[in-house]
C-alpha cells in the first residue's frame, strides 16, 4: 500500500514536467501543420499548447511541484512554441504581418535578444517566471488565437506588444542583476530589494 502511495506521488509530482514534454513534442506537429499548410490543425494545436502552458504552471505553483528541471523544460517548450507560432503567423496571416511588421519585429527582437543574453550569461534559457512574464504569455496567446479565430483587433495587438516589451525588458534587467540562474524570482523589485539587503545576492 505504501509503495503504491509513493508511486502515485511520484507520478503526480512529475505531471507538470510531463505536460511540458508533451508540449515540446507537439511543436513537431505544429511545424508539420505549417509545412502542409493545414491552418485548422495548426490553430487548434497551438491553442492546446498555450492552454497546457497555463495548466502546467498552475499545477506546479498550486501544489508546490516546481523544480529546476521543470522550469528548464517549460522554458524550452515556451521558446519553441513562440518561435513556431511566429512562423505560423507569418505563413497563415501574411496580410497582418505585412501591415504590422514593425510591431511583430519589435517583439521578436526583444524575445531573441533576451534568449541570447540568457544563453551568454547562464548557458541556458532563463526561467524567471515573473508575474509580467505570465501576463505577457497570456496576452500574446489571446492575441494570436483571436487573430486566427476572429481576425485582427488592433487594441489586443497593441496591448500584447506593450506587455511583451515591458516583460522582456524586465527579464534583461534580471539577467544583468542575477549572476546565477534562478527561477520563480517574482519581479525585478524583489530582486533589487534582496540585493539591497545582501550586496552579494
Amino acid at each position: 500500500m505504501q509503495a503504491g502511495h509513493v508511486g502515485l506521488h511520484a507520478i503526480w509530482r512529475n505531471t507538470p514536467n510531463a505536460i511540458s514534454i508533451a508540449r515540446l513534442c507537439a511543436t513537431a506537429f505544429l511545424l508539420a501543420a505549417i509545412f502542409q499548410h493545414r491552418i485548422e490543425l495548426f490553430k487548434w494545436l497551438l491553442l492546446a499548447c498555450l492552454l497546457s502552458d497555463i495548466l502546467d504552471g498552475l499545477i506546479a505553483r498550486t501544489f508546490q511541484l516546481t523544480s529546476k528541471v521543470g522550469a528548464a523544460l517549460d522554458s524550452a517548450a515556451d521558446m519553441l512554441t513562440m518561435l513556431i507560432g511566429l512562423v505560423g503567423v507569418y505563413v497563415f496571416q501574411r496580410a497582418f504581418v505585412a501591415e504590422h511588421f514593425a510591431g511583430v519585429l519589435i517583439v521578436a527582437a526583444f524575445y531573441f535578444a533576451e534568449a541570447v543574453a540568457a544563453l551568454v550569461r547562464y548557458g541556458k534559457l532563463s526561467s524567471f517566471h515573473t508575474l509580467l512574464d505570465r501576463i505577457a504569455a497570456y496576452a500574446g496567446g489571446i492575441f494570436v488565437m483571436s487573430l486566427f479565430l476572429w481576425g485582427y483587433h488592433g487594441w489586443i495587438f497593441q496591448l500584447a506588444v506593450l506587455v511583451y516589451v515591458v516583460s522582456l525588458a524586465e527579464e534583461m534587467m534580471l539577467i544583468y542583476f542575477l549572476p546565477e540562474w534562478k527561477t520563480d524570482v517574482g519581479n525585478i523589485f524583489r530582486v533589487l530589494a534582496a540585493r539591497g539587503g545582501n550586496p552579494d545576492a
